[in-house]
């Protein structure tokens, strides 16, 4: 503050009066801080809110959409077959060897999940295929 006065005393002597840089406006400063609050309000919004809101209801639909038969994985990690269906809250799965409990439909977290497949197929395939590609490499060797 004192430098800028100085600046000013010295243009006033040398017959030049040299204008003051004004800073914002008190309001001009509070509209800018507003503006950045509402862009950050809206990047929350898209960024977390929506994507989350668009996952509950994927999984409401999915429950909704259970039948008997379907294979699903529970929120514990058990991974079953529906074998009755009691009310809108409640199923009886079928966790394998006569194995039957009833689970809320709410802890079914997914149902027709790749992880749900059989993996002994899966790993037959992939021996089959190792097997087929040494006899090749054996070949191109000779």
């Amino acid at each position: 503050m004192f430098i800028a006065k100085a600046y000013a005393q010295a243009g006033e002597i040398a017959g030049e009066v040299a204008a003051m840089p004004t800073g914002a406006s008190p309001m001009d400063a509070f509209w800018y801080n507003m503006g950045l609050v509402l862009v950050l309000v809206v990047l929350f919004y898209v960024l977390l809110i929506m994507p989350q809101q668009k996952r509950f209801k994927q999984h409401a639909k999915m429950l909704s959409e259970l039948e008997k038969g379907d294979k699903v994985i529970t929120g514990g990690g058990f991974v079953a077959t529906i074998d009755k269906i009691i009310n809108d809250r409640e199923v009886v799965l079928d966790l394998g060897h006569g194995t039957k409990v009833t689970a809320l439909r709410s802890t079914i977290s997914g149902k027709n999940d790749p992880r749900l497949n059989d993996n002994k197929a899966d790993k037959t395939d992939k021996a089959d295929k190792t097997n087929k590609a040494d006899k090749a490499d054996k070949k191109k060797a000779k």
